[in-house]
C-alpha cells in the first residue's frame, strides 16, 4: 500500500529542520551507510547518525508521526527506525533501483528493526529541484512521488525503489523503515480500509449496531494477526 499523509510537519518544523540541514551540517558519503548491493547504486549524501543536528531531527520526526493518527491506522507501528536525512544535488544526485534489507540496527537504540514499510518526508518543496522523483515499482506499475515539504509517503518495504537523478537545486528529506504489529501488506491494507470507513460511517450516521459490530470485526482481526 502506498499513503500519501499531508503536512506531517507544520511549517514551523519545516522551517527548523531546513536551518539545521544546511551546508554546514555534518554531511557524509552516503555510500558509507549503504549495504553490498546498495553501495554500487547510491550517490548522496547523509547526515551524520551521530551528530546533535541528528538526534534533534529524529526527536521531531518521531513526534510529528506519532501524533498522526493516520499514521498510526496505516502503519500499526512496533518498531521505528530511528529516522536518517538525506541530500540529494550535485554530482551526489540519484539513488538507483535497490530492495532495503530486511532486517536494520538502529544506531539509536540498538534494535534490529524488520523493514515491513519505507517511508520518506520530504523537507523540499518541488519546485526547489528537478528530478529527484521517488519511483516505487509495486504490482500496479510504476509510483512516481514527489510530495510538498512537510509531506510523507509510507509504502511496502520489500518494493524495488529508486530516486531518479536530481539535474538542479537539491532534495533534502527524512527518511526511515517500521516493524509493524501486522507483518502482511495484504492484512495491513485491509485493517485501513476497515477503518477508514468506520470513520465515515461515525461521522454519517453515528455510533449504530453495526459500527459496533464492524468495530469488534477489526480488534478481533487486529487481535488475530499483530505480534506486539
Amino acid at each position: 500500500m502506498l499513503l500519501h499523509l499531508k503536512h506531517i510537519f507544520s511549517s514551523k518544523e519545516i522551517g527548523i529542520a531546513r536551518a539545521l540541514l544546511n551546508d554546514d551540517a555534518p554531511w557524509l558519503d552516503g555510500r558509507s551507510s549503504a549495504g553490498g548491493q546498495a553501495v554500487i547504486q547510491k550517490q548522496n549524501h547523509q547526515l551524520s547518525q551521530d551528530s546533535d543536528h541528528a538526534r534533534q531531527l529524529q526527536t521531531m520526526v518521531l513526534s510529528a508521526v506519532q501524533r498522526d493518527p493516520l499514521f498510526f491506522s496505516a502503519t500499526l507501528p512496533k518498531k521505528i527506525f530511528n529516522p536518517l536525512f538525506n541530500r540529494y544535488g550535485g554530482h551526489a544526485n540519484h539513488y538507483g533501483a535497490h530492495v532495503d534489507g530486511a532486517v536494520l540496527r538502529s544506531n539509536a537504540t540498538q534494535q534490529w528493526v524488520r523493514s515491513d514499510i519505507s517511508c520518506t518526508l520530504f523537507l523540499s518543496e518541488p519546485d526547489e529541484y528537478e528530478g529527484g522523483e521517488l519511483v516505487v515499482h509495486d504490482t500496479f506499475g510504476q509510483q512516481r512521488v514527489k510530495l510538498a515539504a512537510g509531506d510523507l509517503i509510507v509504502y511496502p518495504g520489500t518494493s524495488v525503489h529508486q530516486v531518479d537523478a536530481v539535474t538542479k537545486g537539491q532534495r533534502i528529506a527524512s527518511f526511515f523503515w517500521i516493524e509493524s504489529m501486522v507483518r502482511s501488506d495484504e492484512q495491513r491494507r485491509l485493517l485501513f480500509d476497515l477503518d477508514m470507513n468506520l470513520l465515515k460511517l461515525r461521522e454519517r450516521q453515528g455510533e449504530t449496531a453495526e459500527t459496533t459490530a464492524l468495530t469488534g470485526c477489526y480488534h478481533n482481526l487486529l487481535r488475530m494477526w499483530a505480534d506486539t
